[in-house]
């Protein structure tokens, strides 16, 4: 069997590392201003022009149920889905990862259910887990992206 290797770009929410397909990623950027959606699902932090383009803020904190984090300058990941654009608001980017598809595994019985629900399989790492987000899992928010866009 000939082992692909998959560059995942790599961020941190909630303490938690997370890799995201590169193929996925359309670019990283600092959060400017964010107007808020009324009557938006919670996890629909509002939405940004970026370039010109209208973008969908995605917090991820609130999208795995976690506690808001420190106010200050947020970094989101923009991908693509059903052409339209997307910022995930993250803690921290982290670093491009290349790793061999042979290392991914499922998800192991005890992954925490929030994380399982967007997780597309894990990577044990020396001293950490990456879990690898399942972009459209994590864009279906019961529907509501779809209402709110």
């Amino acid at each position: 069997m000939i082992e692909t290797m998959t560059e995942y770009v790599t961020a941190t929410v909630g303490g938690q590392l997370f890799g995201l397909p590169i193929a996925r990623v359309q670019d990283v950027f600092v959060l400017d201003r964010l107007t808020r959606v009324p009557l938006a699902a919670p996890e629909i932090a509002g939405v940004l022009n970026l370039r010109g383009r209208i973008v969908t803020a995605i917090d991820m904190r609130r999208r795995l149920g976690l506690a808001p984090g420190a106010v200050g300058k947020r970094m989101a990941i923009g991908i693509e889905f059903k052409g339209e654009s997307y910022g995930l608001l993250i803690d921290a980017i982290g670093e491009v990862l290349n790793l061999s598809s042979g290392g991914r595994e499922g998800n192991p019985v005890n992954l925490e259910p929030r994380l399982a629900r967007v997780s597309a399989g894990v990577h044990r790492l020396e001293d950490r887990l990456l879990v690898v987000l399942d972009v459209d899992r994590v864009l279906d928010v019961g529907g509501a992206l779809a209402e709110a866009a």
